[in-house]
C-alpha cells in the first residue's frame, strides 16, 4: 500500500464526524485534498455541508470536487476543520506549513470546535522537528526579521539555520498572503511552547508551523490500519 492510499484511508475515515448542515474548515495539501474529493463525492449523493477553502489551491479543488465554500467573513464559526500535518508530535502537536498554507490554516483551525488532522503513519513521530519549521514573514525588513528569529532560536539552543523557501526559477515562494517563508532545519524542537511564543514576539513574523493546542482528533493510517488519537 502506498503512502496516498494511506492518506486516502485516513481522509476517508474523517468522513466519518461530517453531519448535514455543517460548516467544515477545508485543509491544504495532499491529504487534506483527498478528504475534498471524497467530501465532494458525498455532496454529490445530497449532503448538505459549506466548506471554508484555507488556500486558493484547495478552493480550486472544491469548486473542481462540487463541494460548496464560503468566507470565514459569512461564516465566522465552523464545526470541524479536516487538515493534514507535516509532522503530527506529542498532545497531537503539529508542524505544518509545508504547502505555504499555515497562516489560512491557523486562522480556520482556530475558528473551528474541533480540528480533526489526516495523515499516514509516517507523519506521528515522538518529538517535533524533524520536518523543518515554517515561519512565515513580511518581505519588508526581511533580513532584520531573519536575525531577530536567529537569535530567538539560539536563545532555546537551536539551530539558527534558516533558509527562504523559493519556488518557480528560483524566487522567493510568496503565500496567498504575499508573504515570505524562511524554513527552519532544527532537528528536535525541545519545548516547542517557548518557540512559538518567542517567534510570536517578533515583529516581522506573521505567523509560525507550531500548531499547539488546536487538534482534538488524529486519524493515522497504517501498515496496520486506521487508528484514531483522541487529545481530551
Amino acid at each position: 500500500m502506498t503512502p496516498d492510499d494511506l492518506k486516502r484511508q485516513a481522509a476517508a475515515r474523517a468522513l466519518d464526524w461530517v453531519r448535514p448542515g455543517m460548516r467544515l474548515g477545508l485543509g491544504t495539501g495532499s491529504t487534506a485534498r483527498h478528504f475534498v474529493e471524497l467530501l465532494g463525492e458525498r455532496v454529490r449523493a445530497g449532503l448538505d455541508v459549506i466548506g471554508v477553502p484555507t488556500s486558493e489551491t484547495t478552493q480550486a479543488d472544491a469548486e473542481r470536487f462540487g463541494v460548496p465554500v464560503t468566507t470565514l467573513d459569512d461564516e465566522p464559526r465552523l464545526q470541524v476543520t479536516v487538515d493534514g500535518a507535516d509532522e503530527i508530535g506529542p498532545g497531537l502537536s503539529l508542524i505544518k506549513g509545508g504547502g505555504g498554507a499555515l497562516l489560512r490554516e491557523k486562522i480556520v483551525a482556530a475558528a473551528s470546535d474541533h480540528m480533526i488532522v489526516i495523515a499516514d503513519e509516517s507523519k506521528l513521530l515522538p518529538a517535533l522537528g524533524a520536518f523543518p519549521l515554517p515561519i512565515e514573514v513580511v518581505p519588508f525588513g526581511l533580513m532584520a526579521t531573519r536575525n531577530a528569529i536567529a537569535a530567538a532560536l539560539e536563545s532555546l539552543a537551536l539551530p539558527p539555520e534558516l533558509k527562504l523557501r523559493t519556488g518557480s526559477a528560483g524566487l522567493a515562494f510568496v503565500t496567498d498572503g504575499g508573504h515570505f517563508i524562511l524554513d527552519a532545519a532544527l532537528g528536535r524542537i525541545p519545548d516547542p511552547k517557548s518557540l512559538a511564543g518567542k517567534l510570536a514576539a517578533i515583529p516581522g513574523v506573521v505567523e509560525h508551523g507550531l500548531f499547539l493546542g488546536l487538534a482534538r482528533t488524529a486519524i493515522v493510517a497504517g501498515a496496520a490500519g486506521v487508528r484514531v488519537i483522541e487529545q481530551s
